[in-house]
């Protein structure tokens, strides 16, 4: 009996140590993102507003609750983001290091229970805090009451629980809609397991469209990116003859600026003595500063637009509205700008290594074109093998246990493989999204991003990237189980969904990369057939 009992109590203090290790890793992580999250907010908060420097201390309590509402859900969102690479990862050191005392600790119930975290802080972000967050933030207090950050709460509290009870009544519409038969009255109550699983899968089924639409046009324009940040080889240019001509461009362009300011500044010392008015033209002030030394200047109003004669003083100026020199200021201001971000360009191309711009960038470019071609390819094999038959529905059915055997057919670098190419779908979705028409207000710009654009911007990632794995497992780039209720998604489980999502995605995906490789190309025959035409026009009416 002792034996029994030291055995279950030393089972029960595995268990105890285990959860503690668990938890302790989990807070560890979260922290860390956190800080990161944390640091990329500050990166484009903006710092005018007055609710940031404002003497209201309930003002000043606010905004901080909010900002600390933004940060956990986009740290939520990067997590989610990385679940897939870091559950591949652990399954490959697990298989390479199987009794290694450094790695014990890694094991299925961490990555389950990481699963399982992310899943409920997702729901929590998505549907909680940041709802809140923009209410607290909007919110003055109810009228009649005392103003304070109480009063504020209280509407806060209200208008979400409102808002709370019309969005699941409108799930509860739509999942009786869809399944008659699993919905009834006591299912009403159900939150936990009928109707907040139901407006995940809603969520999820948005974001995976919307990663459908802004994947494929990321992979085209992460090309147009990569080409701005890195430095083009300059093959068969004098990058040192074109920085001249630049100088020399924006010299004159100087030069020019500065006379239109004497002219100007001429006007107004000319006009300002006596009367206080300035002269309509710029040819009356010259008239008028030329008449007045020599004392003798006949003047009168030619239709009343104010321009003084002289016949003597004819052939000195030329009769020119101000306005029409100030157009030409602001389109001399507006070209120096652009000669100056020329120049900037060709200076940072002529300071560039030989090593960068003959070997970092090639070899970008390489990359992206692998990664793509390798994506595509993958999509085109599992179209083909969900036709045949061979390959299963995401939808997970099974527990799956760490360290047994490798998911891939390449191992560790398969594995690898498919970890580069979950981070370049994040890449090529977030450019994608981001560049879009549509997005031009909402994206987030450097120290200039409100606090509400900033929770709407949490938000959107937060969709996009819990709606990655589930992406990356439809298209076929990895084998790894969708582990806890990201797997349990019912749309996952129906076949014609699966198979036209991955037509779609591979449809689009090639026709992006053949407009963005030959529209070059195409323009090109299209010019020359157009010449080719207006010389025959031009040849048989000249024959007629």
């Amino acid at each position: 009996m002792d034996e029994e009992e030291e055995e279950i109590t030393d089972i029960k203090l595995q268990i105890f140590h285990n959860n503690l290790r668990e938890n302790i890793i989990f807070l560890l992580l979260l922290m860390l993102l956190y800080l990161g999250s944390y640091a990329l907010i500050l990166r484009f908060r903006r710092k005018d507003r007055d609710d940031l420097f404002s003497t209201d201390e309930d003002e000043v309590l606010v905004y901080r609750i909010s900002s600390w509402l933004c940060t956990f859900s986009l740290a939520i969102a990067v997590g989610a983001a990385l679940l897939l690479p870091v559950s591949i990862a652990s399954n490959e050191v697990l298989l390479l290091y199987p009794s290694s005392y450094y790695v014990k600790w890694l094991n299925s119930s961490l990555i389950q229970g990481l699963w399982n975290h992310v899943f409920l802080f997702s729901n929590l972000s998505l549907f909680v805090f940041l709802p809140f967050a923009y209410l607290f933030t909007e919110s003055t207090g109810f009228v009649g009451h005392k103003k304070g950050i109480i009063a504020r709460a209280y509407e806060t509290f209200t208008v979400f629980s409102l808002l709370a009870t019309v969005v699941l009544g409108i799930t509860y519409v739509l999942s009786a809609v869809m399944d008659p038969e699993k919905i009834g009255f006591l299912s009403l109550l159900n939150l936990g397991s009928v109707h907040l699983p139901f407006l995940y899968s809603c969520v999820s089924f948005l974001g995976v469209l919307l990663l459908l639409v802004c994947t494929p046009l990321g992979f085209v324009r992460l090309f147009g990116v990569v080409g701005q940040v890195l430095v083009k080889p300059h093959l068969l240019r004098d990058v040192n003859e074109e920085s001249q001509v630049y100088y020399m461009e924006i010299a004159s362009v100087k030069r020019k600026l500065a006379n239109i300011q004497l002219m100007n500044i001429s006007i107004n010392g000319t006009n300002g003595g006596a009367s206080g008015e300035r002269p309509k033209t710029i040819g009356s002030s010259i008239r008028h500063t030329l008449t007045a030394r020599n004392g003798q200047y006949n003047s009168y109003t030619n239709g009343g637009g104010g321009y003084y004669q002289h016949p003597s003083l004819e052939h000195l100026y030329q009769r020119k509205p101000i306005e029409s020199y100030q157009m030409e200021q602001e389109k001399l201001n507006q070209r120096l700008r652009e000669l100056e971000t020329e120049s900037c360009e060709l200076e940072k191309l002529r300071k560039s290594s030989a090593f960068q711009r003959n070997f970092v960038y090639p070899l970008a470019m390489l990359l992206l074109l692998l990664f793509t071609g390798i994506t595509v390819l993958l999509v085109v094999q599992n179209t083909l093998e969900l036709l045949i038959g061979i390959k299963a529905l995401p939808l997970s059915t099974r527990q799956f246990t760490l360290g047994i055997t490798s998911l891939s057919k390449l191992g560790p670098f398969g594995a690898g493989l498919e970890v580069c190419l979950i981070f370049y779908l994040g890449a090529t979705s977030a450019v994608g999204f981001y560049t879009m028409p549509f997005m031009r207000h909402v994206r987030p710009q450097k120290r200039k991003t409100s606090l509400a654009q900033l929770i709407l911007n949490c938000a959107l990632v937060l969709i996009l990237s819990s709606a990655l794995p589930l992406l990356s497992r439809i298209i076929g780039i990895t084998n790894f189980d969708l582990l806890g209720d990201f797997g349990a998604i019912e749309w996952l489980g129906n076949f014609q969904i699966v198979l036209l999502y991955n037509l779609i995605f591979g449809t689009t995906t090639a026709l992006c990369l053949a407009n963005k490789f030959t529209a070059a190309v195409r323009r090109e025959l299209c010019a020359r057939l157009v010449e080719n035409y207006v010389i025959f026009t031009n040849y048989m009416s000249f024959i007629n």
